[in-house]
């Protein structure tokens, strides 16, 4: 069989992009409730029935955009991460700068902190920031602990109290007013380093 996309096949997927891309603004600047699909699909110039071509409902398209919003911020976090191969602490710190950072971005910090819980629900919106982000906290702080950053915590444990801390400083940055955020974000980041064993 050829891999070569048919024309339609192209087609398809890029208005499904397009539609992702201007749901993200749309969500972000208008929240969950008051977007409109109609709205959405005249952003990029379709009609109602293409997003409903992808997209069952509303619910289904947010969770589209919510899935890409996570993985393009555990992206950049492992990047980050990523540009300190042999130094644990190192990487530790700059992923969770970047995450902190990420968290003051308004696409990210509305959609996952604010609206996310409200369009899929509390239940569905916990389980998939756990399913997102948990594994890489528990590696790192298993990490930490061999190379003697942290104590020899229960891992699993302390790893849980980490993915909560993250999640409530997420929340708080998500809503401080802008003129805050460089403020509070290096606050976090002062407190988290110190937690995760970069002290003096």
């Amino acid at each position: 069989m050829s891999g070569v996309k048919s024309r339609r096949e192209q087609y398809s997927e890029a208005t499904r992009a397009a539609l992702l891309a201007a749901a993200a603004r749309r969500f972000a600047e208008h929240g969950f409730a008051a977007t409109a699909l109609e709205d959405v699909a005249a952003d990029i110039q379709a009609t109602r029935g293409a997003v409903y071509h992808h997209f069952a409902n509303k619910t289904a398209l947010f969770r589209a955009v919510y899935e890409d919003t996570e993985k393009e911020m555990l992206k950049r976090v492992e990047q980050a991460a990523a540009a300190y191969p042999d130094d644990p602490g190192a990487a530790a710190d700059a992923a969770l700068a970047m995450f902190l950072e990420c968290c003051c971005e308004p696409v990210y910090g509305r959609l996952v902190w604010q609206e996310a819980p409200v369009a899929l629900g509390w239940q569905e919106w916990k389980d998939s920031e756990e399913r997102h982000a948990f594994g890489m906290i528990e590696l790192t702080v298993r990490t930490l602990i061999d190379v003697g950053k942290l104590p020899p915590l229960p891992v699993t444990t302390a790893a849980r109290t980490v993915f909560h801390l993250l999640g409530s400083a997420g929340i708080d940055l998500a809503l401080t007013p802008d003129v805050d955020k460089a403020r509070v974000k290096d606050e976090y980041l002062q407190v988290l380093r110190y937690m995760l064993g970069d002290r003096p």
